[in-house]
């Protein structure tokens, strides 16, 4: 994950491929482990820091905003800090049903039909109880009134495929309960969503872009994996609706690891050829780097029955090492502040948690006959809401209340 101040959260992550079982077969013959084992994510989250042109740390945080207004400072408590030493990646997931889950399905109008697993049948809900504790130190606990107080006369806005939108859903449901109603609304306008809080002049946004970089893919609905063409050195048309965002938050991985082979061009536009899927992630990701750079803006075989995470240390097959590698070369060159939040030796470990064959595909859930057969069809690349993508905006929260620690 990266954060950029703007800030860039980058997340690579697979994505949620609605495929026919023949396609799945095919895919599991190229990633064995990626589609049914435990989990698929793959998931490097950066965060990036940059300052807005003429703006100082102090004064975002403690000046006059966007509307002229003054700013109420964020209250950090000893509980809110963790120190620079601490490791937040490495620990493991503690049975909480006191404080877990932090909403419920019904609770959160927000959430789509792939991610509401109870709602759609799934008989346990274990896997809502779980809260991920770093091996020797501890997370703030996410407030959601103090994310809104940080996120007032803002946009943050997770970029990526589905995987990203449930981080997004997750992000709205974890503060929604506390906006008064008419005082939040949901608008979709194509590649994005936007939830908009009227009190905080604020909003969290979502926008649709599988590879980050431009690609033939990049319609909000009409969109296919099998016919992957990618722009390696495109990106402005994406761009231009990301300038402004004060916390870009990014993620791209599965659409990638489809096959090792992509289909690519690069300069110019009419010459397309096959590149090997790193070499393809390395060009997208420093096209992504020079944008950021330059705009200097104001048991089956699979995750189905599974009930209980895996016990680490633990690196599933659906990571790969080679592109989070490529991750953090590319970072080094930026002449901005950045972090990395690798979160997905995390999440792999949370075989238990994925939609399974309690979600959905092609925008159906799946009918009696295929929840019987889940070899084909339990989907072990999507997370149940509420679940993972929770801990991964824990995550989150805890790096920007960080930002603030400075100035408390």
């Amino acid at each position: 994950m990266l954060v950029t101040k703007v800030r860039t959260v980058f997340n690579f992550f697979n994505h949620p491929l609605s495929m026919q079982s023949l396609i799945d077969r095919r895919i599991q013959s190229l990633f064995p482990i990626a589609l049914y084992s435990i989990l698929i994510l793959g998931a490097a989250r950066l965060v990036l820091d940059s300052l807005k042109m003429k703006q100082s740390s102090v004064m975002r945080l403690y000046g006059m905003p966007h509307g002229g207004r003054s700013r109420l400072p964020v209250v950090i408590l000893a509980e809110d800090r963790f120190e620079d030493n601490c490791n937040v990646f490495e620990g493991t997931w503690v049975w909480d049903n006191m404080s877990y889950p932090k909403y419920e399905e019904e609770s959160c109008p927000y959430l789509v039909k792939q991610t509401t697993c109870h709602k759609n049948g799934r008989p346990d809900s274990f896997y809502k109880n779980w809260r991920w504790q770093p091996k020797g130190c501890n997370l703030p606990r996410f407030n959601a009134l103090k994310m809104l107080h940080m996120l007032r006369d803002k946009r943050i806005m997770f970029i990526g495929d589905s995987l990203q939108r449930g981080q997004f859903e997750s992000m709205i449901c974890l503060i929604q309960s506390v906006i008064p109603e008419g005082k939040k609304s949901l608008q979709r306008i194509p590649p994005m969503k936007i939830f908009k809080i009227e009190e905080f002049n604020a909003s969290i946004e979502y926008y649709w872009a599988p590879f980050i970089v431009e690609s033939i893919s990049d319609h909000a609905t009409n969109h296919t994996v099998h016919k992957r063409m990618v722009k390696l050195d495109s990106i402005n048309s994406h761009g231009k609706h990301w300038k402004g965002v004060d916390i870009l938050v990014f993620e791209s991985y599965v659409w990638w690891m489809h096959k090792p082979l992509i289909n690519a061009t690069y300069g110019s536009p009419h010459h397309v050829k096959e590149y090997e899927v790193t070499t393809a992630y390395k060009l997208a990701l420093e096209t992504w780097a020079n944008w950021s750079w330059e705009w200097k803006p104001g048991s089956n075989e699979n995750c189905f029955n599974e009930s209980y995470p895996i016990q680490g240390p633990y690196w599933g097959t659906g990571s790969n090492l080679e592109i989070m590698k490529i991750i953090h070369d590319a970072l080094q060159v930026l002449k901005i502040d950045v972090t990395l939040l690798n979160i997905t030796q995390l999440s792999e470990y949370r075989k238990d948690a994925h939609t399974s064959v309690y979600g959905e595909r092609k925008g159906k859930l799946l009918t009696k006959e295929q929840r019987a057969n889940p070899k084909d069809f339990a989907d072990c690349i999507h997370w149940c809401l509420p679940g993972v993508p929770d801990a991964w905006n824990e995550i989150l929260y805890a790096y920007l209340l960080k930002g603030y620690q400075n100035f408390s």
